[in-house]
């Protein structure tokens, strides 16, 4: 996973779609649904963990 389109494209695999037209609450909602699928066992600990660094990446940019 490289980019917000990767995670966006997992999310989406699982029937995911999250836009609320604030980039800094999309990024907080798509951690808290990469959260709830890990911790469902539906999401392996490599992807987790992949994207969970790339979206703290991209908030602390935004920050």
């Amino acid at each position: 996973m490289n980019t917000m389109y990767d995670v966006r494209q997992l999310l989406k695999n699982f029937g995911i779609f999250v836009y609320t037209g604030d980039k800094k609450a999309d990024i907080e909602m798509m951690e808290e649904e990469i959260r709830e699928l890990y911790l469902s066992n539906m999401l392996d600990a490599k992807s987790f963990q992949s994207a969970m660094i790339l979206m703290r990446k991209e908030l602390s940019k935004i920050q």
